[in-house]
């Protein structure tokens, strides 16, 4: 089985696609993730890129994904350390890489800039590795 840490971005692209990953891949995130995607859902409404009833539809997929939501303190102490070693301000993106550090094969991100800061730091796989190849 391989291990996923999938950020809002992934998630909702895999809600926005109506797509499930590939059966054997496990789906993780910190439980930061539902406020993102909640957050990222109304913004987009309010900047008129997506309709509401859309933005609905993509939360509701979201809600049916499987994955394991996680926040334990050993977690948020990890996240705290990636922050410092990285130089980041916020622990909010610290989160995902911390979580892929201590339970996950690969982090997938549509941020770029994520990708490109993380980069030896934890594995990163992209979007199109959580789906089935022969789906």
């Amino acid at each position: 089985m391989t291990r996923f840490v999938v950020d809002a971005g992934a998630a909702l692209q895999l809600a926005g696609s109506r797509a499930q990953p590939a059966a054997g891949h496990q789906l993780l995130a910190p439980t930061l993730l539902r406020s993102q995607v909640l957050s990222s859902m109304h913004e987009a409404v309010h900047r008129g890129e997506l309709a509401a009833p859309e933005a609905r539809a993509r939360l509701a997929h979201v809600a049916t994904l499987k994955i394991r939501l996680l926040g334990d303190g050993v977690l948020r102490d990890t996240a705290w350390k990636v922050a410092d070693e990285l130089g980041w301000v916020s622990t909010y993106q610290a989160e995902y890489v911390a979580l892929t550090r201590l339970q996950a094969d690969f982090l997938v991100t549509l941020d770029a800039d994520l990708a490109r800061a993380v980069e030896g730091v934890v594995p990163t796989a992209p979007f199109d590795a959580l789906l089935d190849p022969t789906a």
